[in-house]
């Protein structure tokens, strides 16, 4: 739904549950061109964008495009680097563009920067600031595999690895038009303000200090035109929207002091708002219009 929306994504967990594995199965299965950086305290934000370099035999600089000038970008460990190399990013993921030397290079398109960062080791560490997180649409766990699924993967893996075996079944040009249908999806006015309803509650909940922003409410909406083309339908429904708000906003969402010491997490808060918010279309019995019952399900 990421690539869908032409959005970046942030894989918050621990090494290796797959993500760096998820990156080159997701660029090799659309045949995008796939770069990886290793980010380290030492990387320097040439090493992102790239570099002029001097040629003497044509007496004229040279520009070396760096990873950046990919189509799907493998970001590892992004809060390992200073903020100087992960401000490299921030064009990049927001204009679509890198500057050097003056000179302005346009990304690739798909473009999509797909982040991982450890929730758990924080010792030498740079932590995203707010301007940074709000760029990225999604944030996501992947979670330890079932007993099942990871027995299976023992198996897959005993004689070498299956991504080696992974076909191309669309090209960037398809994943272009496949955005292009997403912003054709319709979306009714009372859903952009059930939407606008649930933004402007996370900046007045009073155990969050700082709420999600606009952008928040247009990855939100974006996403709910996602969701709906992967359903097969042409219009955005309440239901989309709600299971999406944690994953849409959750980054975007920072907790007060209080609320951090009494152990409140975002998706508790994110669930709480949802439940006090009026769905569209619903009556006060929990019925829709049309009779049919309509569940109240939070992000859990």
């Amino acid at each position: 739904m990421t690539l869908m929306c032409a959005g970046h994504l942030l894989i918050e967990d621990v090494p290796g549950v797959g993500k760096t594995m998820l990156a080159r199965s997701l660029a090799r299965s659309s045949g995008c061109s796939f770069s990886r950086i290793q980010f380290t305290p030492d990387l320097l934000p040439t090493d992102v964008t790239g570099v002029s370099v001097y040629n003497q035999q044509t007496s004229d600089f040279e520009f070396r495009p760096g990873p950046i000038l990919s189509q799907v970008i493998l970001a590892d460990e992004i809060n390992r680097a200073t903020p100087k190399a992960q401000s490299a990013l921030l064009e990049a993921m927001e204009e679509r563009q890198v500057t050097v030397d003056g000179i302005t290079h346009q990304t690739p398109e798909p473009f999509m920067v797909m982040a991982t960062q450890n929730p758990i080791e924080y010792e030498g560490t740079f932590p995203l600031p707010e301007a940074q997180l709000d760029r990225f649409l999604i944030r996501l766990e992947l979670g330890y595999p079932s007993q099942n699924d990871e027995t299976a993967m023992m198996r897959a893996q005993l004689h070498g690895h299956p991504v080696g075996d992974l076909a191309q079944v669309c090209g960037p040009g398809d994943i272009l038009g496949l955005q292009a249908a997403v912003r054709e999806v319709y979306v009714d006015i009372l859903v952009q303000q059930y939407i606008v309803a649930i933004t402007e509650a996370t900046r007045k909940h009073p155990a969050i200090y700082l709420g999600a922003s606009p952008r928040g409410s247009l990855a939100l909406q974006r996403l709910g035109q996602a969701k709906a083309v992967l359903e097969e339908r042409d219009f955005v429904l309440p239901d989309d929207v709600k299971r999406l708000v944690y994953p849409a906003l959750g980054h975007r969402i920072i907790l007060n002091a209080q609320a951090r010491v009494k152990g409140t997490t975002a998706a508790q808060v994110v669930d709480e708002i949802l439940h006090g918010i009026a769905v569209p279309g619903v009556r006060a019995d929990g019925r829709s219009r049309s009779g049919e019952a309509v569940t109240q399900t939070g992000v859990g």
